[in-house]
């Protein structure tokens, strides 16, 4: 007979825990992206179908050319949503969304940029100007941006946003073998079925949506603003720097995958091809008309 899993320790191996469980765990995990993948589209004016589109291609993307080792997923960064605003106006200008695309789009080549860098210089050097001290705050200070949008959303349904939080909270402290690792997706089901009771779900949506529809809208796309005009330079200037935090974020995301599952990823595969994936899936949605992407 088999050892039992003891789930209040690190599983290293996924293969221990079968194909049943990790499919679980996977739908955990696309559930807690989801939501904050889809609240930057929502937030920002931007499609929702695209992000996700550029979401899924970008985390392939990043896969390539990490070589499969990193287990990240590419979702939607919140760091851009004061550079949109700014852009668009807080929305009142949604016609410069695309030049905030394309802007997007040349933060992802200073990723690349920063990992042709390392390749050339090597990963020592580079990150005497990353330390812990720096990576930590900036990541954090992200954050702690989005608690007002955290707000802003509970306010519509305050009952449902408890019994969200309250399960999620149970399953963590008091779960027993799998129920423990579950919270967030536990917590979906649970707020779900109470909003079916309580009629807080629409379905008139999806009843008036078509069956068949292309993710990718063309008047939205960072591709067709890059024009050298007044309003693409001004978009450049604005979200650009942002860039330069996202990659502080990606260096502290990688650093505390690396420790969860006890493998050196800034060496192997390095850091120069996560900034690489990165930049590139981040370039690749900002030509296509979607947010930027950040590590999962």
């Amino acid at each position: 007979m088999s050892n039992p899993i003891d789930y209040s320790q690190g599983i290293y191996d996924a293969k221990k825990l079968g194909t049943p469980r990790l499919l679980i765990l996977g739908a955990q995990h696309m559930f807690a992206m989801f939501g904050a993948t889809v609240l930057v589209p929502l937030l920002t004016g931007l499609s929702v179908s695209t992000t996700l589109l550029c979401a899924g291609l970008g985390t392939l993307l990043f896969h390539i050319i990490c070589k499969g080792k990193v287990p990240a997923f590419l979702g939607s960064s919140f760091a851009y949503l004061g550079g949109f605003a700014i852009v668009s106006n807080d929305g009142a200008n949604p016609e410069n969304l695309p030049y905030a695309c394309a802007a997007v789009a040349f933060s992802g080549l200073l990723y690349v940029l920063v990992s042709g860098l390392i390749s050339v210089f090597g990963i020592r050097r580079i990150m005497r100007f990353f330390p812990p001290v720096v990576t930590g705050p900036i990541i954090i200070s992200i954050g702690l941006i989005l608690a007002p949008s955290a707000i802003n959303n509970c306010q519509s349904n305050w009952l449902l946003a408890f019994v969200a939080l309250a399960a999620v909270i149970v399953c963590n402290i008091w779960g027993k073998g799998m129920v423990k690792i579950l919270p967030i997706l536990i917590g979906v089901l649970v707020s779900y079925a109470v909003a079916l009771v309580t009629g807080a779900v629409d379905f008139a949506a999806i009843g008036e949506a078509s069956w068949i529809g292309f993710p990718i809208h063309k008047e939205a796309m960072g591709l067709f603003a890059i024009d050298g005009s007044e309003k693409f330079i001004s978009a450049l200037f604005t979200i650009m720097p942002i860039a330069i935090a996202t990659m502080m974020e990606h260096i502290g995301d990688i650093a505390a995958i690396s420790a969860t599952t006890g493998r050196n990823y800034i060496r192997d595969p390095g850091l120069n091809r996560t900034l690489m994936g990165d930049g590139l899936a981040t370039a690749m949605a900002g030509l296509l008309g979607g947010p930027a992407n950040t590590t999962y």
